[in-house]
């Protein structure tokens, strides 16, 4: 799902969910409403008032974000790839396809303003969070004046989760011993279960639930075929199972970020074996294939070139003017 997808999307879903008076349109989190009870000398001449409850509006939909670490469209069978991607091209034929793909092209910056809506460096991620410092908007820490979407549904009667790749804390905020104020649990999730930086090994990652670590737990029988992958999967699938029988009229926004595209790229022998011969083409070749098909699903403008090589290039990359740069906000 490309981030102009995602960003309409969660647009839509965030103007749904605040369909209150205007005050508490404008105003988070909501003020302690008036007492319209009564309260007399006795318990007879007396009058408890309505525990007041958050319940989102009616219609209000359940969201899902899957966001797909470093992979463009040259990568999904649904977008032009030569990898079979069944499940998304049953989603784009009953959905749409954006095909305006904007990034702050770096991981936690593209996030930050996926999450919070704003440019990258309004909240404070304008580099990775690692290579955070005392600069204004680089800092790495996402500051409460840029709340997310999250936060927003949270307060609008959703339930919420966070499950999989962390890459918004900063370095030096990640320890067991906090601060947890730039964790989910402070940032509208109701629940995380994750790892936290830019990458984990797939088969023995370092996992968080919530602020407690934990490890990953291998069902019985799936030792040496089970990863992080499948772990994140089957908690989503969890968490919703859970949510909607206690639940079953309450909305939620899951936020499902795995790390598996991601290097380093652990994977089980079946896949490995799935795929073998599949891309010895080499990369010259698979670029064109993948482009042609991008023409023929018109994912593509019908004029588009495919770019040159630029290890073809005799002198390098030719300098290019930039007529107008677009970022993400």
């Amino acid at each position: 799902m490309t981030f102009m997808t995602v960003t309409r999307f969660l647009g839509a879903v965030a103007v749904s969910a605040l369909a209150w008076p205007a005050i508490a349109q404008e105003v988070l989190p909501r003020p302690e409403p008036p007492f319209n009870g009564v309260i007399g000398e006795t318990y007879k001449e007396s009058r408890p008032d309505k525990i007041p409850l958050i319940k989102a509006p009616d219609g209000a939909p359940n969201v899902l974000v899957v966001l797909i670490d470093d992979a463009g469209f040259g990568q999904w069978g649904t977008l032009g790839s030569l990898i079979p991607t069944p499940n998304l091209d049953q989603l784009a034929a009953n959905g749409l396809r954006y095909t305006r793909f904007h990034t702050t092209a770096l991981c936690s910056p593209t996030r930050a303003a996926l999450l919070t809506g704003r440019n990258h460096h309004s909240a404070g991620t304008g580099v990775i969070t690692e290579l955070g410092d005392g600069y204004p908007g680089y800092s790495g820490q996402i500051p409460a004046s840029a709340g997310m979407v999250s936060e927003i549904l949270r307060q609008n009667g959703y339930s919420t989760a966070f499950i999989g790749k962390n890459h918004n804390i900063a370095d030096w905020e990640t320890s067991v011993s906090g601060p947890f104020d730039r964790w989910p649990s402070r940032q509208g999730f109701d629940h995380f279960y994750g790892f936290v930086g830019g990458e984990a090994n797939q088969w023995a990652p370092a996992l968080y639930r919530d602020t407690t670590p934990v490890e990953m737990e291998i069902p019985k029988g799936m030792e040496g075929r089970y990863t992080l992958n499948d772990s994140l999967a089957d908690e989503v699938i969890n968490y919703i199972s859970k949510e909607k029988s206690v639940t079953p009229d309450r909305p939620f926004f899951i936020y499902y970020a795995p790390g598996a595209t991601h290097a380093p790229h652990h994977v089980p022998k079946e896949w490995i074996d799935k795929f073998t011969g599949k891309f010895d083409q080499g990369w010259d070749k698979y670029r064109e294939v993948a482009y042609k098909r991008q023409l023929q699903l018109g994912v593509i403008p019908a004029d588009a070139k495919l770019t040159r090589d630029r290890r073809k290039f005799r002198h390098g990359i030719p300098s290019i003017t930039i007529r107008s740069v677009s970022l993400c906000a």
